[in-house]
């Protein structure tokens, strides 16, 4: 997608400095942890079990429509008797929901019965309701009456109920009385949960999820107008928690944005089905989070690999925008969320200025701050490789963890260490705390300039990065700078500056060595030159929106820098 002549401020730029600090919060509090515990453990009293007792409802109000497609290739595997995400399948047959060996993404598809989009997705509803209600039985006979984690999660919870109201024909289509009755005693069940623990998981997706499915429930069960508005109240909330003032969600995440935005429509589609209209408050964040959506989406209209993210298909992102109803431009500049978009003549740059998200609201970070990605048209050129949390399952964890790394994004590396550091159990350390961000227009360039603190404390060396994109979209001028600050100084320390080519483009070193010319899957020539250090050609490896790995290479500037600091210059020129 190219943008048009910018309007800056109806793209949201504001040109000027100014500073961005991460919030200090490192992950839950013991206190905090110690508190979920006991909660979960209360869930399984009987006195618990005695509050979640109520009214039976008979049958549901509405159902709503579900605008969003499935993934064929899951359906058809429905259809042949396996469940699947990203490498992990699971015979229908074998399904054991009392031993649930999964992965924490296995759960959420299946708990969360997103399974049942793929499904609908593929078969009628004479070819998909036996499948869906032999699923469904399992999951009842160990979880209809116990509640437990973390099936019973509240986000979990939350996505049920608004996939149960969606997709009911498939999962209600019985003449079983005893069966669809136990349905309907679940979804009460859960919404009744939901009444006491809407709040207690994350902000972001998470609590939209359990906030919106509670809201659903208020909608599609007799009698639930008080519920309705307990709920609402509650989603308000949770929208102000999860979602910045630009649109973007906390977790800085791209799929979790488009998660979050296929949950609002969700609603907004139970809404339709009653024929309300939805809050003022859920259609204001839909329109703010679309424009940020957008603008973390490449000329080919897919996703950026940003915070674990694959490159998410742009059929899926049109397909999504056009359910929303809601039309807007690409979000240059998401002051909060953490990125900047450069687009001019077809060239998209898309620049992570901001600390990686805290533990609290993401479990999967990555140190990626200051890195870019780059297409020309359909054409991406410089991406990241991506996918930490979307990757395949079989993949080794090694390579896994690896791909949350400074290294595996297209920014600077410095003492061949992470400008924040990943521990060993996955959480995020001390690092990057605080960005300083300038951007400035003219009518012939956009040009941003940031800087991060993320290796101040280890080396005394502060990383800041100058881009200007040329209006004609044409040049890429980028300069590099380590400089002094802190207090520790050392003689020398090794850098790397990467920039990770998407796997169809063709790259050959110049004879001089100080630069390479890469060719895109259309024919276009870019030409790349450097200096400030030893240019080499390495090999790389990029994640699919499908989670498998592709091997590419990796244009990369080594030397060493002295305490002084150092400088490198590069550029990245479209031939006619």
């Amino acid at each position: 997608m190219t943008d048009p002549t910018p309007d800056f401020a109806a793209d949201g730029v504001e040109e000027g400095k100014r500073l961005i600090r991460v919030g200090g919060d490192h992950g839950l509090s013991l206190a905090d942890r110690i508190a979920d515990r006991f909660q979960r453990l209360a869930w399984r009293s009987p006195f618990y079990a005695m509050r979640l007792k109520g009214r039976h409802p008979l049958k549901l109000m509405t159902v709503a429509d579900d605008p969003f497609f499935g993934d064929a290739r899951r359906g058809n595997a429905l259809l042949e008797g396996a469940l699947q995400l990203c490498g992990e399948v699971r015979e229908i047959e074998t399904l054991d929901f009392a031993k649930a060996d999964w992965s924490p993404a296995f759960t959420q598809h299946l708990q969360g019965f997103a399974w049942l989009r793929d499904l609908s997705s593929v078969a009628t509803r004479q070819q998909g309701a036996p499948i869906a209600e032999h699923i469904m039985r399992r999951w009842l006979k160990v979880h209809g009456e116990q509640v437990a984690a973390p099936a019973w999660r509240p986000d979990l919870v939350g996505r049920r109920i608004l996939l149960w109201v969606a997709h009911a024909p498939l999962i209600l289509s019985s003449t079983d009385q005893v069966y669809r009755s136990g349905v309907m005693h679940a979804l009460a069940r859960g919404a009744r949960h939901l009444d006491r623990s809407a709040d207690k998981v994350p902000a972001g997706a998470p609590r939209l999820a359990a906030w919106a499915g509670l809201t659903v429930a208020g909608l599609v069960l007799p009698g639930g107008d008080p519920r309705r508005a307990f709920a609402e109240a509650g989603l308000n909330r949770a929208i102000t928690a999860s979602v910045y003032e630009d649109g973007g969600t906390v977790g800085r995440s791209p799929d979790g944005q488009l998660d979050a935005i296929q949950l609002l429509t969700l609603l907004c589609e139970t809404y339709a089905a009653r024929r309300i209209e939805p809050p003022a408050f859920v259609l204001g964040a839909l329109n703010r989070m679309v424009a940020a959506l957008l603008g973390v989406c490449h000329g080919d209209g897919g996703l950026a690999s940003w915070q674990g993210c694959g490159p998410v298909n742009g059929a899926l992102i049109e397909q999504t925008i056009e359910a929303t109803g809601v039309r807007t431009r690409p979000l240059k500049q998401a002051r909060e969320w953490g990125y900047q978009r450069l687009s001019c003549a077809g060239t998209v740059l898309i620049l992570d200025a901001a600390p990686p998200p805290v533990a609290r609201v993401a479990q999967t970070g990555c140190a990626s701050t200051l890195a870019f990605e780059l297409s020309d048209g359909a054409d991406r050129i410089i991406v990241n490789c991506g996918g930490g949390r979307a990757a395949d399952a079989q993949l080794p964890a090694e390579l896994v963890q690896g791909l949350r790394t400074t290294a595996a994004h297209s920014t600077l590396t410095l003492g061949d260490s992470n400008s924040t550091a990943i521990h060993a159990d996955g959480t995020l350390g001390r690092g990057v705390s605080e960005v300083e961000l300038v951007r400035h227009e003219t009518e012939h360039a956009s040009r941003i300039e940031a800087a991060h603190d993320g290796y101040v404390r280890r080396f005394g060396l502060l990383h800041r990065r100058e881009l200007t994109l040329s209006h004609d979209g044409r040049d890429l001028r980028g300069e590099d700078l380590l400089l002094p600050a802190g207090k520790r100084r050392l003689d020398s320390t090794p850098f790397a500056l990467r920039f990770h080519l998407a796997p169809q483009i063709e790259v050959s070193p110049t004879a001089d060595g100080h630069g390479a010319i890469l060719r895109t899957p259309s024919g276009i020539l870019w030409q790349f030159r450097a200096k400030g250090g030893t240019l080499a050609i390495d090999e790389s490896l990029w994640i699919d929106a499908r989670g498998r790995p592709h091997a590419t290479q990796q244009l990369v500037l080594q030397g060493e820098t002295p305490a002084g600091g150092a400088s490198l210059n590069w550029v990245f020129h479209r031939s006619k």
